[in-house]
C-alpha cells in the first residue's frame, strides 16, 4: 500500500471519483525520514529513480540507494556547517545527485534552493543577495561554477561551494566527498512549519519574488501526482522539467514517491522529440507530463506507438486544440490540463481523462476551496469572469499554499487580502463546471466597453500554420480605448509580407467575435521572455 495513505483522508463518491483529500501528519512530518527512509525500510528493493543521459549512462536507484546517498550527502553538509534553516542553493540540472541533495537537506532542515543553468551572472547576483546563501552546490556544466564565481564576487557573501562529479578549481568535489561519507545519520527534529524550499517566481512584472513553502508541501502534491498526472504503484512517471523549475517538485519527486511510483529522470540539454519518446519506449514509462511545447514537436514531427504509456498531462502555457486533437487520434490518450502556481500546488486540472476538453483549466482540485471572486470579493456566476482565489479551511490555514514572500511581507499580505488567497488569474466557469481561463487580471484588455482576456485570442493565433509564437496586447486607441494586437514570431517558410498579416487577421476574425478581432499585427524575430520561457508582456506593451 502506498504510503501517503498514512498522511491523508480521501473521501470519493460510488464511482469512485475524488471528492476532498485532507492531509494528516504528524508536527515533525519531514519528507526525507518519514516517506524516504520509511519506504526504504519496509521495500528496501523499490524503485525510485531510473536516471539516463545523452551519454547513453544510466543509473537505477533503490530506496534504499536514496536513503543510503542522502544521509552521506548529509553528514557533508552538516560537516560543513549546514543546519536547520540554513539556505543552501541547488543549480544541479538533471543529475542524478540532485535527488541525493534535496532528501539531505531535508533531513537537516535546511532551505533548500533550486535554480536553472541558465541563469545570468545578473540573475545569480539578486538571487544570492536575496537569499543570503551559505552554500551553493552546482553543476561542473554550461559554465554555471565561472557564473557563480562571478556572482559570488559582485556580493559580500562567503558561500560555500560545490560541484558535482568532476573537480572544479575553487569548488569542492560534492561526489567525492559523498562516497567518502557515513551512511548512517541520526534523525534531527524539525517541524513541519519549518521553511523548506524556497523558489523564485519568472519575474514577468518585476524582479522575481522568492515563494516559500514549508515541510508539509510535499503532502499537496499527492493530488498533483495520482490524481492529475495518475501516477501509480510501482508505475514510472516522466515529467520532462529541469530541476531547478517548481514543475520539478510537481512531477519529479514529492508525490510520485508518496504514491509509489518511480520517477524517471533523461538529463539532456538540447530538446529532441524522438529522444523523449524513445525513453517513454526503452524504460516503459507509464505516465507523462510536459509543457505543450513538447507536445507540438512531438505531432509536427510525428508521434511513434508509445504502448506502455496510460496517461498524458500538461500545463505552463497555452494548449492548441489542433494539437489536442492531433495528439489524442494518435494516441488515445487525452492530453489532461492542469493549472496552478508557483504559491500553490495544482489547483485545477482535467483529472477524468474521458471528460478532458482542450483549452479548458478543468475542475478544482478537491484539496482546495476555489471560488471566483469579482473586484469586491463577491462571488460571481456561472459565466461571469472573476478571479480565480483560495478559500482557506475553517483553521486559516491551506497546506499547499507558500507561507511567505522572501522579505516581502506587505506582498504577502496583499495576495491574502480579505482572509483568501488571491491568485491574479481570472476565469470564468461554464455551464458543465469547467473553468476556462480568461488571463491575468493585468494582461486583461478592455476594448470598446468589453473586456477581453488575450488568451483566448492566442488561442485562436496558434491555430494558423504561419504562427509559431504569439502574445496578444491592448494597445492605447482612440475610438475604443484600447486596441487589440497581436505579435507574432511567425513558422519556417512564412515571410513578413502584408499578405501573410491579412491571412492571419482573416482566418482568426473569422473565428473571434467583432469586439475580439485583432486590428494590429506586428512581426517579430523573437520574444522578451523571462528565464523561464514565459513571454514578457509587460515589455511588449511598453514598446508601444
Amino acid at each position: 500500500m502506498s504510503i501517503y495513505r498514512q498522511f491523508c483522508h480521501e473521501i470519493t463518491d460510488e464511482s469512485g471519483k475524488l471528492k476532498k483529500l485532507t492531509t494528516d501528519f504528524p508536527d515533525n512530518f519531514n519528507f526525507g525520514y518519514d516517506v524516504v527512509d520509511k519506504i526504504a525500510e519496509k521495500e528496501p528493493e523499490k524503485k525510485a529513480l531510473v536516471w539516463c543521459n545523452v551519454e547513453n549512462e544510466e543509473h537505477i536507484f533503490t530506496f534504499a540507494d536514496i536513503k543510503k546517498y542522502s544521509n552521506r550527502m548529509a553528514n557533508v553538509f552538516k560537516d560543513s556547517g549546514i543546519g536547520r534553516g540554513d539556505r543552501v542553493m541547488l543549480i544541479l540540472k538533471r543529475h542524478y545527485e540532485y535527488w541525493f541533495a534535496a532528501v539531505a537537506l531535508h533531513k537537516l532542515g535546511a532551505v533548500m534552493i533550486p535554480a536553472t543553468h541558465m541563469l545570468t551572472v545578473s540573475d545569480l547576483v539578486y538571487r544570492l543577495k536575496a537569499s543570503k546563501v551559505k552554500a551553493i552546490a552546482c553543476t561542473a556544466q554550461n559554465e554555471v561554477p565561472e557564473k557563480i564565481k562571478e556572482a559570488l564576487g559582485q556580493t559580500d557573501l562567503n558561500a560555500k561551494l560545490w560541484c558535482v562529479q568532476p573537480t572544479i578549481d575553487g569548488f569542492e568535489n560534492l561526489t567525492e566527498k559523498m562516497n567518502c561519507a557515513s551512511e548512517e545519520f541520526e534523525r534531527i527534529e524539525t517541524a513541519a512549519t519549518d521553511p523548506m524550499i524556497l523558489y523564485f517566481t519568472s519575474g514577468t512584472t518585476g524582479y522575481p519574488k522568492g515563494v516559500i513553502h514549508d515541510f508539509s508541501y510535499p503532502l499537496a502534491h499527492i493530488v498533483t501526482a495520482k490524481y492529475w498526472q495518475h501516477a501509480e504503484e510501482n508505475g514510472l512517471h516522466f515529467t520532462v522539467a529541469e530541476t531547478g523549475w517548481a514543475k520539478a517538485s510537481w512531477g519529479k519527486i514529492y508525490g510520485q514517491w508518496l504514491v509509489g511510483s518511480a520517477v524517471m529522470v533523461y538529463d539532456f540539454d538540447n530538446f529532441e522529440p524522438k529522444q523523449l519518446t524513445q525513453i517513454i519506449n526503452k524504460y516503459g514509462v507509464t505516465s507523462f507530463c510536459a509543457p505543450p511545447t513538447v507536445y507540438r514537436y512531438l505531432v509536427r514531427k510525428g508521434i511513434p506507438d508509445m504502448p506502455s504509456l496510460r496517461h498524458a498531462s500538461t500545463a505552463g502555457e497555452m494548449l492548441a486544440p489542433e494539437v489536442f486533437r492531433k495528439f489524442t487520434e494518435r494516441t488515445g490518450l487525452s492530453l489532461c490540463e492542469g493549472y496552478g502556481q508557483t504559491e500553490t500546488t495544482l489547483l485545477m486540472a482535467n483529472f477524468d481523462e474521458n471528460d478532458a476538453v482542450a483549452g479548458s483549466m478543468g475542475m478544482p482540485s478537491p484539496f482546495y476551496n476555489i471560488e471566483l471572486r469579482g473586484k469586491n470579493g463577491e462571488k460571481v456566476e456561472q459565466g461571469q469572469i472573476g478571479e480565480v482565489v483560495i478559500v482557506p479551511d475553517k483553521n486559516g490555514r491551506q497546506p499547499g499554499v507558500f507561507t511567505g514572500y522572501l522579505d516581502n511581507e506587505e506582498q504577502y499580505n496583499y495576495v491574502w487580502r480579505g482572509g483568501v488567497y488571491h491568485t491574479g488569474d481570472a476565469a470564468y466557469m461554464d455551464e458543465n463546471g469547467r473553468y476556462w481561463f480568461h488571463g491575468r487580471f493585468d494582461d486583461i484588455i478592455k476594448t470598446g466597453g468589453f473586456r477581453v482576456g488575450p488568451y483566448e485570442i492566442e488561442n485562436v493565433l496558434t491555430e494558423h500554420t504561419a504562427v509559431a509564437e504569439c502574445s496578444v496586447i491592448g494597445v492605447p486607441d482612440s475610438l475604443r480605448g484600447q486596441a487589440i494586437k497581436a505579435v507574432i514570431v511567425l513558422s519556417n517558410g512564412y515571410s513578413k509580407t502584408k499578405e501573410t498579416e491579412l491571412d492571419i487577421k482573416e482566418f482568426c476574425n473569422r473565428k473571434l467575435a467583432e469586439y475580439k478581432w485583432i486590428r494590429i499585427i506586428e512581426f517579430v524575430d523573437e520574444m522578451p521572455k523571462t528565464i523561464s520561457g514565459k513571454i514578457q508582456k509587460t515589455v511588449l506593451r511598453k514598446k508601444d
